[in-house]
């Protein structure tokens, strides 16, 4: 049988992995700037993160979700307690767009209502409806595409008052800070509006952090830099430092039923105890304020090269975009220097390291990108 061909792929086996780092076959070390995709929190193959699922997996690692789990519950503790969402409820599942399907599931229960609002260059997840809010035209099958699914231009407020006009909107979709679509920030007075709206008009703000949040931005979640208070958030990549598992925040006045929402896999016990270690080390090593000191450090290191590309970011989350297409720089990082980063269309590079990502570490990509955009213009001017 042979792998279904969807993903382009480098000619790079990772073989092993710690910290920033990752070795491929061939022996050769990379920095890791991408993180597997923002997955990566606390570092590769962290000490704790280890123990804790290997001591798992020696009592029980799985059974369903008909029986009690103590796990869950230090989970959601946890969590409320680094998220500051302690008044929170917490439902487990396995992924980002899982998390934002069963938020956007939970929203028409509770308003019943059936229209969802997204925005231009959002990304919200490959499945039935977050798809479809997705601003992705390429991944919408036929069997996707909806009226209830309506895509405004981003930090666009009249659109969306001009909407809400029209009634029905059981939920307006937002990303903390837009990944896929080039590390757009909400504007402030946007963002917040949209909080003040959802009272007026009675429809659920939802906020997906599936890449944002943990602690990338350099607050837990990235909406906490405004004044905004979500009735659902929504959270993913680095919940577990690379083990399957996303979740569902949920605002106290929300009440669930038995069988409103549901999953097989979602809260089992080896994710539990992935996610709890990702916590653990987080705050043990004070990683969401590595995530702000490093990455403002970045961001300033970079604006110093005044090289003709754009910077947009919070924490270790930071895009830059060039008026020209980026594919050359990716790969002479990559197999010039060893350094992973990632992309966002032709013209935009993102740098989603792990938390962990040292001055140093930082330094290392600084030297390398400016020698790269210095042979490239050299290699310009030459022809």
């Amino acid at each position: 049988m042979k792998l279904f061909d969807v993903y382009p792929l480098f000619t790079i086996t990772p073989v092993k992995a710690a910290g920033c780092y990752v070795w491929d076959s061939e022996g050769k070390k990379y920095l890791d700037l991408y993180g597997g995709h923002a997955v990566i929190s606390i570092g590769h193959s962290h000490s704790h993160y280890v123990a804790k699922i290997s001591e798992q997996l020696t009592k029980i690692g799985f059974y369903s979700n008909s029986v009690q789990n103590p796990l869950q519950q230090e989970l959601a503790e946890k969590l409320g307690e680094a998220s500051g969402y302690n008044n929170y409820q917490l439902f487990l599942c396995n992924s980002g767009a899982e998390a934002n399907e069963n938020a956007i599931k939970l929203a028409s229960f509770v308003t019943g209502k059936k229209k969802f609002i997204s925005f231009q260059k959002g990304f919200h997840g490959r499945t039935s409806a977050a798809v479809a809010l997705t601003d992705n035209p390429k991944i919408v099958a036929p069997v996707n595409k909806t009226e209830n699914a309506v895509i405004l231009p981003f930090n666009d407020i009249t659109a969306v008052k001009t909407e809400l006009e029209k009634g029905g909107v059981a939920a307006i979709i937002v990303e903390g800070i837009q990944g896929i679509g080039g590390i757009h920030i909400p504007a402030k007075q946007f963002l917040e509006e949209l909080g003040q709206l959802s009272k007026q008009y009675g429809f659920l703000f939802i906020l997906d952090e599936i890449q944002s949040g943990y602690g990338r931005s350099g607050k837990f979640f990235a909406h906490q830099y405004f004044d905004v208070h979500p009735d659902i958030i929504t959270t993913a990549k680095g919940m577990g430092n690379g083990f399957p598992i996303g979740g569902v925040l949920i605002h106290p006045e929300i009440h669930p039923w038995h069988g409103m929402l549901g999953t097989t896999f979602g809260g089992n016990h080896l994710a539990c105890a992935a996610a709890i270690a990702v916590l653990d080390v987080m705050k043990d090593e004070k990683l969401v304020q590595n995530a702000e000191k490093v990455g403002n450090y970045l961001m300033q290191k970079l604006a110093e090269l005044k090289s003709g590309f754009e910077i947009r970011g919070k924490g270790l989350m930071i895009g830059l975009e060039f008026q020209h297409p980026i594919k050359e720089i990716r790969n002479k990082l990559l197999f010039e220097h060893g350094i992973f980063t990632g992309v966002s269309g032709q013209n935009i590079i993102r740098l989603l390291p792990p938390l962990s990502l040292s001055i140093e570490q930082a330094n290392e990509f600084v030297n390398a990108f400016k020698k790269v955009l210095t042979d490239i213009s050299v290699s310009m001017v030459e022809k």
